[in-house]
């Protein structure tokens, strides 16, 4: 993945962008767990710049959910706000600092309860969430941080009530795979054909699943392919945040674009 990235070979039609790495993992992530927790941490900080980015994803996310909803990596709660007009919501993040910082930023939120829990297994907390009788579960910029992500798209299903849903946004085109998403500890970037795949592997069924951001694609390339950036720029963040959002999201919600930075889907439990 570090050789250089010509634009024609990360179209969406090349081949290059549909095949898929037969183990489902695009580099062994370097950073040690202690370096991870913390660039996590201070990435979820630089995010909560992104206001209208969450608004857009709210947009997104707010009418395929219902009443009772797990948030699978909540981070520090950058998008948990968009969730607490709910009736009851549980947060979890396997790191006890982001739930902390979460407890703090939400101090009074009678409908809000926030767990340390490995999103891959949900360990000990499983009954607990099945009992919680969640009609949904959403994991926005998650999946692509865990090592078996079918194991833990099996896990949130079986904590769902029957014809549940799972709502996920994932990054896209593994050709975009850079410095950045190492340092994130990203394992993969997704398709629509490998988000298909892993759903049916699950045995739930895909309700919806489309890019987003296409101009963000292009942005994501420069940063990760020619620059080898090994952060996201807060400048850059707020920036594209304050002129390139409204309009992108506008925009998108009229048709949704043949590629993008990435893919929002939305997989439903049988009934």
């Amino acid at each position: 993945m570090r050789s250089r990235v010509t634009l024609a070979r990360l179209l969406p039609s090349t081949v290059a962008i549909t095949a898929w790495p037969e183990n489902n993992l695009l580099e062994t992530l370097p950073l040690d767990p202690l370096q991870l927790s913390s660039y996590t941490l201070e990435d979820q900080q630089r995010m909560g710049l992104a206001k209208n980015y969450f608004a857009w994803q709210g947009r997104l996310v707010t009418p395929e959910i219902g009443s009772r909803v797990i948030e699978i990596g909540c981070g520090v709660g950058n998008f948990t706000a968009m969730l607490l007009h709910h009736e009851a919501v549980i947060a979890l993040d396997k790191e006890p600092r982001c739930i902390a910082q979460l407890k703090a930023r939400y101090p009074h939120q009678r409908n809000l309860d926030a767990w340390a829990c490995d999103a891959e297994t949900l360990g000990d907390r499983a009954l607990e969430l099945s009992a919680f009788r969640a009609d949904s579960c959403v994991c926005l910029n998650v999946l692509e941080h865990i090592a078996d992500d079918a194991r833990a798209l099996r896990s949130m299903a079986s904590v769902l009530i029957r014809g549940g849903v799972v709502v996920l946004l994932v990054p896209a085109f593994a050709a975009l795979y850079g410095p950045i998403d190492r340092n994130l500890g990203h394992f993969r970037r997704y398709t629509r054909g490998s988000i298909i795949g892993l759903a049916t592997r699950a045995g739930l069924r895909v309700r919806k699943a489309h890019y987003v951001n296409a101009p963000g694609f292009f942005a994501w390339w420069l940063n990760s392919c020619i620059l080898k950036r090994e952060i996201q720029s807060a400048r850059q963040i707020s920036l594209f945040d304050k002129y390139a959002v409204p309009l992108i999201s506008r925009i998108e919600a009229l048709a949704h674009p043949p590629f993008g930075q990435s893919l929002f889907a939305v997989l439903q439990k049988p009934c």
